[in-house]
């Protein structure tokens, strides 16, 4: 057997804490960093532990801050949104502000050190965190108005993502889509998302005169904070420090803001304290909690097709999380890149556990954690215990609630953070005419119906070689080829149909 052999088997035997190797052994930061992501060997649903298969880093802390603020700025609208269409909903029902805030306690407490700490942390550090699922937003209020249950919602969601993990349906899902589809659609999210941002910030600031009965104008405060973010982002990117984008940058947004006089805006109203962590409390009885009592069978029937819809998303939400490690990661790391299949399991279950003791949360990868983590070059394990004990604390402290979901640093966080990395990264992957075609379709029938759908209908058309690469076609079976590609397509417009997400196409239901 050669030396290379040899030295190659022995460093395959090796374990990760005989081959690390200190930082001051490096030449730079980031060397020690990749090093640190090839040597590691996390292992799948055993205990890891700090010292023997991971180490903590202080980099670990800002996807820690960054997916901190973004699940309170995503829960804090979540809880707000099943709030008003319940309400509405149901006659007998009255959940106010406080409902929404100890619901986001609940959410913040409970499944943080499950599934942050415990499960990503020390249990299976190859799965992403189960976070939030933001395009279901939007949807939360026809979801209540539909005579859906959050808690049927949530089991029926939990037992389609076992089944499809379990059937390893993720991760084919993922290899099917070619960097062009991939692309065009990172490069639509990124945009639109960013747009959002924009507009919100803009709208805050343009607000400010009349919500506060000032006698001056402050529209010109979003100009400035993004004005000079933007500079500053730019020169992060060009020291090749971007992973520090979001608290600067949101530092940053703070300051700008008290010059400018708009820091009267700020306002502490969450108290410390803790929620009610009895499930019965939540779901026992129609006078507490949720007001609703246990789900029955009409429940879970409202609750099917957008459960159905909420597991067809998941695919492409996990795509553009695993796309992103591959892009910041050098080679040979494929051990520390989240497993696709593992992550769906690990959001199933947090999806049935976090709603069973109280929650509300609609859940998916973990993109504001993810994405910052990746820019930072830190695998998930050390990031995810020091996410979930944030969380903890900001749930029980009450206070940073209120400077999370402040509009100049929600925004700026969510730009900088998530949305320009993601359209940067949609730009990467588009780098041929072969790929850009099939981004540019995948672009244009998001706009024309919604990224998902779009995201479905491209990979159809690019696994049969009618967009994209014609020599595609020749390495995929048939069952790749348009067995499951159409199964997803029809799955996706089937469920959008059904609940109305169609533009111009009334709900089916």
């Amino acid at each position: 057997m050669s030396d290379n052999k040899m030295n190659n088997q022995n460093v395959d035997d090796a374990s990760y804490n005989e081959l690390h190797r200190p930082a001051s052994e490096f030449e730079t930061r980031s060397d020690y960093l990749e090093n640190e992501l090839k040597i590691m060997k996390p292992r799948r649903w055993g205990l890891n532990l700090p010292g023997r298969d991971f180490r903590f880093e202080w980099e670990d802390l800002v996807p820690a801050i960054a997916g901190t603020i973004g699940i309170t700025v995503m829960y804090s609208a979540v809880m707000a949104a099943w709030a008003a269409g319940l309400t509405e909903k149901w006659p007998h029902v009255n959940l106010g502000a406080d409902f929404a805030i100890q619901v986001m306690r609940v959410e913040m407490l409970i499944p943080a050190l499950l599934f942050c700490v415990l499960s990503s942390g020390f249990i299976n550090p190859r799965a992403n965190l189960g976070g939030n699922h933001g395009p279901m937003i939007p949807l939360i209020g026809t979801i209540a108005l539909a005579g859906a249950h959050p808690l049927a919602l949530a089991i029926l969601i939990g037992v389609f993502g076992l089944i499809l993990s379990w059937l390893k349906g993720g991760s084919r899902l993922v290899n099917l889509t070619s960097s062009g589809v991939a692309g065009g659609l990172l490069v639509y999210l990124g945009f639109m998302g960013a747009k959002g941002q924009i507009t919100s910030l803009f709208d805050w600031s343009a607000g400010l005169q009349a919500k506060h009965a000032l006698d001056y104008s402050l529209s010109y405060v979003a100009f400035v904070i993004l004005l000079i973010n933007v500079v500053l982002y730019a020169f992060l990117a060009k020291i090749e420090k971007r992973w520090l984008a979001i608290p600067l940058c949101s530092i940053t947004a703070i300051v700008i803001a008290f010059v400018l006089g708009a820091g009267l805006d700020l306002q502490f109203v969450t108290a410390p304290g803790l929620p009610n962590l009895n499930p019965v409390y939540w779901w026992g009885s129609t006078e507490t909690g949720w007001q609703l009592g246990l789900p029955n069978f009409e429940h879970f029937i409202a609750s099917l097709p957008f459960a159905i819809l909420a597991v067809a998303m998941w695919s492409p939400d996990f795509l553009g999380h695993r796309i992103f490690q591959e892009l910041n990661y050098p080679k040979g790391t494929d051990k520390v890149l989240m497993d696709v299949d593992d992550t769906m399991t690990t959001c199933s279950l947090r999806q049935i556990v976090g709603t069973a003791v109280g929650g509300g949360n609609i859940t998916s990868s973990w993109g504001t954690y993810m994405i910052p983590a990746a820019i930072a070059k830190r695998p998930i394990p050390a990031g995810a215990i020091l996410l979930g004990l944030l969380c903890i604390v900001v749930a029980i402290l009450g206070y940073p609630m209120d400077v999370a979901v402040w509009r100049p640093v929600m925004s700026i966080a969510l730009l900088v953070g998530v949305f320009l990395p993601l359209l940067e990264a949609g730009l990467q992957m588009v780098k041929d005419s072969v790929s850009s075609q099939a981004a540019g379709i995948c672009i244009f029938a998001a706009f024309v119906a919604n990224p998902v759908l779009a995201w479905a209908l491209t990979m159809l058309l690019d696994n049969n070689g009618l967009i994209g690469d014609k020599e595609r076609p020749k390495q995929l079976s048939f069952a790749d080829r348009v067995v499951i590609p159409t199964l997803a397509f029809v799955i996706c417009l089937a469920a959008m149909l059904a609940v109305g997400m169609i533009k111009g196409i009334p709900a089916l239901i």
